[in-house]
């Protein structure tokens, strides 16, 4: 997963927020959080969708068990920093993130699911309650 990752990190990097394959035409935005225990920088591509003044991410992990290492880091470190894939390009900024109330995500994720019918079949192979993450842009 970590070279699929960086090679998706270099495209998107290399071609002004652009990529190709299952994310090509996407929001995309590169994450970058600090290691829960190494408190190093960790850079990790997903989806996002927009949500008036914040960007909203799944931590869906494709379904699996557990949540994504992204999503423990950023609960325990919640500075973040954001590369966002815009039409006229990359934007990169700092933002603050913070996991979004059951009753917030549960109507967020019926909408993200219409959209992204993706993240409805991931959260049918997990018994975990995929949360859902507002990214909010620091001035």
């Amino acid at each position: 997963m970590a070279a699929w990752n960086d090679n998706i990190i270099a495209e998107f990097r290399q071609n002004d927020g652009r990529v190709g394959g299952p994310f090509e035409g996407a929001h995309l935005l590169l994450l970058t959080t600090l290691g829960a225990k190494s408190g190093k920088q960790r850079v990790s591509p997903m989806m996002y969708f927009p949500d008036g003044h914040r960007l909203i991410v799944v931590a869906s992990k494709g379904g699996a068990p557990e949540n994504p290492a992204w999503y423990h880091n950023l609960v325990a470190n919640p500075e973040v920093h954001v590369e966002q894939s815009t039409e006229s390009g990359i934007v990169a900024y700092d933002a603050t993130a913070s996991v979004l109330p059951r009753d917030e995500r549960d109507v967020l994720f019926a909408r993200i699911a219409a959209r992204a019918p993706g993240f409805g079949t991931y959260q049918g192979k997990t018994d975990r309650i995929i949360p859902l993450v507002a990214l909010t842009r620091k001035n």
